[in-house]
């Protein structure tokens, strides 16, 4: 385990057995230096996105860590929210994860008719086009921690055909 006063080593592997917070973060939102782990050693990665690859290299450190390691996440919420459904799969719990989110990244909408997600700017109410499957989807304040989206439905399932 490293100490406290020694520099984050951005990137390298979690020693066995680690046990302190891991730091990540995603996209332009930079390095998590800033952020205070208080005393606990402390471990930082930097992913431009959370992609299959980022994901299964964090899923390679939590599970190099022992009971009581602590995870920060920081970045657009669709990034930040994959990778704590991610850390769920590990066996974290939601207490021992801190998200910190960049608001003004587009959200994420599941459609549950292709089972695909649509990246969109705009607010819970509103229609979007599902780029899988081209329905129309109302959005939801909905969020989903298993999926790491936002539910959208039929926004006109209900009128005649």
């Amino acid at each position: 385990m490293r100490s406290v006063s020694m520099p984050s080593a951005i990137g390298a592997g979690v020693a066995p057995g680690f046990r302190g917070v891991i730091c990540v973060s995603f996209g332009s939102t930079g390095d998590t230096a800033g952020l205070d782990a208080d005393v606990q050693p402390r471990h930082d990665l930097h992913f431009e996105a959370a992609t299959a690859d980022t994901l299964s290299e964090l899923k390679s450190a939590l599970g190099s860590s022992h009971v009581g390691v602590r995870l920060v996440l920081v970045g657009p919420p669709a990034d930040i929210r994959a990778a704590a459904a991610a850390a769920a799969e590990c066996g974290l719990q939601q207490e021992e994860m801190t998200l910190l989110s960049d608001d003004t990244a587009p959200r994420v909408i599941y459609c549950p008719h292709c089972h695909s997600t649509t990246k969109t700017g705009r607010a819970a109410g509103s229609e979007v086009q599902c780029q899988g499957c081209g329905t129309v989807l109302a959005t939801t304040d909905h969020f989903s921690r298993r999926l790491g989206a936002y539910l959208g439905y039929s926004a006109h399932a209900e009128e005649a055909l």
